[in-house]
């Protein structure tokens, strides 16, 4: 990676860049960031530093704002849309382990135990 491209994750971005990028005020960012809407990192003088990541929750919550959703209501869908993230990455990691245990251990119930012909006959009379 070069000196010009930064990870989504690394923060970069001073507060008034980050309000250009977004399309904010930046007392809009402060107030964002006590809320907990978003959590910049920090430089070494405590100046907000944000990422791209950062910049595109931002704009989520632009987004929502105009959708008319009040901030309480960000707060909660922003806390539930990382719930709901968490659950997914956990559920794969526990789909992964039931699979490699039924590979190695398959049900009982769902082996076969070989072929079985079945005679069909009709009654005279």
């Amino acid at each position: 990676m070069s000196n010009d491209e930064h990870s989504d994750d690394e923060a970069v971005y001073v507060i008034s860049i980050a309000s250009q990028l977004s399309g904010m005020h930046p007392q809009t960012l402060r107030q964002y960031d006590r809320m907990g809407l978003v959590s910049p990192g920090r430089a070494s003088g405590r100046g907000r530093r944000y990422s791209l990541r950062d910049i595109a929750s931002l704009r989520n919550i632009q987004r929502l704002v105009g959708e008319g959703i009040n901030l309480a209501g960000i707060a909660r869908i922003i806390e539930l849309e990382s719930a709901v993230a968490t659950m997914a990455i956990e559920m794969a990691k526990l789909r992964t382990e039931v699979d490699a245990l039924l590979e190695a251990n398959p049900p009982k119930s769902l082996v076969r135990k070989g072929k079985q012909t079945i005679v069909l006959y009709k009654e005279e009379g």
